[in-house]
């Protein structure tokens, strides 16, 4: 477990707000030409962040909506470009943000299990061997030559987060995906997760459910406002959390497990 895999040094991010992305180009000549316009504004979304993962270890992240805990995810995936700051990645990494957001919707179900696999330097025919397996826990045997843009929204999840943990990526990036779909397939998506965290994989988990952080974390990333507040015992972690949003005990959901 000394190898590191993960490094983070003064991360910052900014990104445009809202208002930005939906203000057009035709508008934005306009207002220009009117002598009206005015830059849209950005946010510190991330604030000097810094910390390692070795291999093998298992780290929560928590923190309200809006911390960053997302966005500090997709930095570390190469998603997002930090604005200032280095990420270094050694191996690679499955990440579970926006299940199914990275199919190619024109294509079938059984080549973008391919594909994706042939991303995260699996062979073709390894992943053609795989394709069945990733199917029938996806609970999509029947949909194979199907093109995916035909799924629903749930069936896309499913397919993502079946194919990204059958091909045992180094480091895998979990972002509140323990409850995809219906109750039976959840607990199968924990019994898959569970001897995920059992074997060597890396793993980087954002969740609201706090006992399940508890229960399988070695330590603990609190982020708040983009900063990380704290960083290291889990169970102090968690207790520093609900102090500072004024919540004093944490009752376990009935169906956290």
């Amino acid at each position: 477990m000394d190898q590191e895999v993960i490094r983070l040094n003064n991360v910052s991010l900014w990104r445009r707000t809202q208002e930005e992305f939906s203000y057009d180009l035709k508008r934005t000549v306009i207002s220009f030409l009117q002598g009206k316009y005015i830059k849209p504004a950005k946010k510190q979304v991330l604030k000097d962040v810094n910390f390692v993962v070795k291999s093998g270890e298992k780290i929560g992240i928590i923190g309200s909506n809006g911390a960053g805990k997302s966005t500090l995810l997709k930095v570390i995936c190469g998603i997002l470009d930090p604005t200032f700051g280095t990420v270094r990645v050694r191996g690679n990494i499955a990440p579970l943000i926006e299940l199914g957001a990275g199919f190619n919707m024109e294509m079938s179900v059984k080549d973008n299990i391919i594909l994706y696999g042939v991303l995260l330097g699996y062979s073709k025919e390894e992943m053609k061997t795989r394709t069945n397996e990733i199917l029938e826990f996806a609970e999509l045997e029947e949909y194979g030559e199907v093109p995916v843009k035909a799924l629903s929204s749930g069936m896309k999840a499913r397919l993502g987060f079946s194919v990204a943990t059958d091909v045992k990526p180094d480091i895998l990036i979990l972002d509140e995906v323990l409850s995809v779909g219906d109750a039976k397939f959840t607990h199968k998506s924990r019994e898959r997760i569970q001897s995920l965290w059992e074997q060597s994989s890396t793993i980087l988990f954002v969740s609201h459910s706090l006992e399940y952080v508890k229960d399988l974390c070695d330590r603990c990333i609190w982020l708040n406002h983009g900063e990380i507040a704290y960083h290291g015992n889990t169970q102090e972690a968690i207790k520093l959390y609900l102090d500072s949003v004024g919540v004093k005990e944490y009752i376990r959901p009935p169906s956290a497990l």
